[in-house]
């Protein structure tokens, strides 16, 4: 039965940049699977990895079972460990071939998951997803994917909320397969990222705070933390749902089963965080923090340069006026756009087009006008205020 579970940030990475509007990511730095959204390690998080690798050598008790996030910087942040063990594991097989002793080493595996996968957070483009175990697998020995995977997250992004339960899923039943194995691991290794690493922290736990950018479980890059199994009646029980049968569906990707890990519960019986963030092995200490307000700022962020680009047109600002408020998803920097008093969608525009659109008169997508051309609905349509005096098209 599974005793205890050693979570790791991967190491410092090469960056990359991502366009809010399409989606698109760019980086300088030529990622080895050829997503640029999966970067490598920076040299700086090579090192970082070789110091958690000595780090992970010596804990005890010692690791037995090993899984990741399938995106190549966690697998590189874990290669120099792997390789080690395996060095050692074959050197303790020699030894027994030589001596005719019996050998109980476990093949050195890693397990690929994408449930522990990255977070990317809500947007209105597809999300990237990793390299196929095959690419990876030219990167990597000794990678072992499953034909099903857990749980995939969803291309269409997460809330908060929704990656807690994705992690608290995949950690379930990752400890269900962990108790069920008759090789009888005690000690599980998991490499993830900072999101996945805090919300890991919570799921098993059971401890999910009112605030979610609360700051509760530490994820720096290579940082170590290390969770042991409750015993049976310790901590706080609560209603829920482990256990039961429910499972995710692949042909229901962002339907995820609800395992009642909150209130104190957590998976698997509940796990106590014995060792937080930790990185005193760490040549250069803790670095590179992350926690769910910087999420949280980001959106901000994005959404005030989305107003923004929306209300500027060549220079020139137009006000919307709109008591139910738009959707402002579809807008382009030079977009003219007016409204009326109703809640209507407003889609794309270019050039001088100014589109004005009614669901009660008018198709979404054929209606359009060029220039001084009017097209009349069932409401006068708000001002356009133009560089200071109000105009109507």
């Amino acid at each position: 039965m599974l005793e205890n579970i050693y979570v790791v940030r991967h190491g410092y990475r090469s960056n990359w940049v991502v366009d809010p509007q399409t989606g698109t990511y760019s980086t300088t730095v030529k990622s080895p699977t050829g997503i640029a959204s999966d970067p490598a390690l920076a040299s700086y998080g090579v090192q970082q990895a070789v110091q958690l690798g000595e780090h992970l050598l010596q804990v005890q008790p010692p690791v037995d079972l090993i899984y990741s996030s399938p995106f190549y910087r966690c697998l590189q942040t874990l290669s120099p460990f792997t390789d080690a063990l395996a060095d050692r594991q074959a050197k303790i097989d020699l030894s027994a071939l030589e001596t005719d002793a019996p050998t109980h080493g476990r093949k050195v595996r890693v397990n690929v998951e994408p449930g522990l996968g990255e977070f990317y957070g809500l947007a209105r483009f597809d999300h990237p997803s990793p390299a196929s175990i095959e690419v990876l697998n030219q990167h990597f020995p000794r990678l072992h994917a499953e034909k099903s995977p857990i749980v995939v997250p969803s291309k269409n992004g997460e809330s908060i909320t929704q990656l807690h339960d994705r992690v608290a899923y995949c950690l379930s039943e990752l400890i269900k397969r962990a108790d069920a194995d008759p090789s009888g691991p005690k000690t599980l290794l998991i490499c993830t990222h900072a999101a996945s690493m805090i919300a890991i922290g919570r799921a098993l736990t059971g401890r999910m705070p009112e605030d979610e950018t609360e700051e509760d479980f530490r994820c720096f890059t290579c940082s170590f933390s290390k969770f042991t199994r409750r015993q049976p009646g310790k901590g706080v029980e609560v209603d829920g749902d482990w256990g039961q049968e429910a499972s995710w569906d692949p042909l229901e990707p962002d339907e995820v089963p609800d395992i009642g890990w909150r209130g104190g519960k957590g998976v698997g019986g509940g796990w106590e965080c014995e060792i937080n963030g930790d990185c005193s092995f760490l040549q250069g200490g803790e670095e590179r923090g992350w926690n769910f307000e910087m999420e949280t700022q980001r959106i901000a962020k994005l959404e005030q340069e989305e107003t923004e680009a929306l209300t500027k047109t060549n220079g020139k600002y137009a006000t919307l006026e709109n008591k139910q408020g738009v959707d402002l998803q579809d807008l382009d920097l030079h977009d003219i756009v007016t409204n009326g008093a109703q809640s209507l969608p407003l889609r794309h525009f270019s050039g001088d087009e100014a589109f004005l659109q009614n669901p009660n008169t008018f198709n979404d997508k054929k209606n359009n006008t060029t220039n001084s051309d009017l097209l009349k609905a069932n409401y006068s349509p708000a001002p356009v205020r133009d560089g200071g005096r109000d105009e109507k098209l």
